[in-house]
């Protein structure tokens, strides 16, 4: 069996670059969003591993399957596991379907293997065979995994990639709508460096303001760890949105004292305390918060929506006391057109 390298990284650019500012011109890909997998494959046995090098076999019998019936030679893949939903025409990855497929039940995760089935995005090659391609340019590796792959296929896909960097630019505007989150630029000279951020990745960034909604205490057990923030619908209900963490020390002892006064207190003035809904992945945290009245505003930076919550942790801007937190509403987003998943993968 190979093993299982590290992956490599991108770091995070304002746009597009352009190629001819990188040695030897770079390549675009489509940002997919979902579990990145590194999958080898020696002839008889399939193991897939995680960016955080965990084993991630079991979760996805049926790509198992396809890898080891449709790969027609023993490789080591570099990609994406995405699941897709919804009607010919109008399909978008699931970011939630997908996440749902980590489950400690063998009968689960047969059952979903089969209601929402994965799908494998290759975008790197980094063995053939015996030949292993990590110290060959990114070209060769593109070019070996073209020719490994062409035929190959659904559920296992070769990721599109373009030299021109004005349909880059559309792709950024128009994929996000099949929840794709974004582009990668990739240098096309460049050997495979695991762990490295050597490669770009271009994401939307956005701002809006939120409400204060709650936070609950650092890990420490000393400050705010993170803070729960809030919208509110058109029909006035306030909505659980997401979360603003990374503060630094001093800083999480400074937010306990400054919120203090917006503190939901019972009869007896102990703080009014609530928990966030439980899934696999915090199951085994504490996720109580402590209540604050929805009345401090700030702006926060934030990539995506998802549903009515954040796809990611948000940045933290600035307090906004110029603002009514009843007029922080869902409506002050930018709302993006629907783009078919299909035409992403053709």
């Amino acid at each position: 069996m190979y093993e299982i390298p590290a992956p490599m990284l991108a770091k995070s650019v304002p746009a597009v670059p352009d190629a001819a500012k990188t040695a030897g011109g770079l390549l675009y890909e489509p940002k997919w969003d979902g579990f990145r997998a590194i999958i080898g494959w020696d002839g008889s046995e399939v193991e897939i591993g995680s960016r955080g090098s965990k084993p991630l076999t079991r979760y996805f019998p049926e790509l198992v399957d396809a890898i080891s019936r449709l790969v027609p030679q023993p490789c080591l893949l570099d990609g994406e596991i995405v699941v897709a939903d919804g009607e010919p025409g109008s399909q978008r990855l699931q970011w939630e379907q997908l996440s749902q497929r980590i489950h400690p039940a063998a009968s689960r995760v047969a059952m979903l293997s089969e209601t929402t089935p994965a799908m494998f995005i290759a975008f790197d090659l980094l063995a053939r065979g015996d030949r292993d391609l990590r110290d060959e340019p990114f070209s060769e590796r593109r070019t070996q995994l073209e020719d490994l792959l062409g035929g190959v296929p659904h559920p296992i896909h070769l990721t599109r990639t373009t030299t021109d960097r004005a349909l880059a630019e559309k792709w950024l505007a128009e994929f996000e709508g099949a929840g794709l989150d974004g582009v990668v630029a990739k240098p096309l000279a460049l050997p495979y460096a695991p762990n490295k951020r050597a490669m770009f990745k271009i994401k939307h960034a956005r701002t809006a303001d939120v409400i204060a909604v709650g936070y609950r205490i650092h890990k420490s057990g000393e400050g705010v760890g993170s803070l729960l923030v809030g919208l509110y619908d058109g029909d006035g209900n306030l909505h659980q949105v997401g979360g603003v963490a990374a503060w630094s020390n001093a800083r999480r002892l400074e937010l306990i004292d400054e919120l203090a006064p917006l503190v939901v207190r019972d009869e007896d003035g102990e703080a009014v305390t609530g928990a966030s809904d439980r899934s696999r992945f915090t199951a085994s945290k504490d996720t109580s918060f402590v209540r604050l009245r929805p009345e401090r505003v700030l702006e926060v930076a934030y990539d995506q929506l998802e549903g009515d919550r954040f796809r990611h942790t948000v940045q933290f801007q600035r307090w906004r006391p110029d603002r009514d937190a009843r007029s922080c509403r869902f409506d002050q987003l930018e709302t993006v057109s629907a783009y078919d998943l299909a035409d992403v993968l053709a």
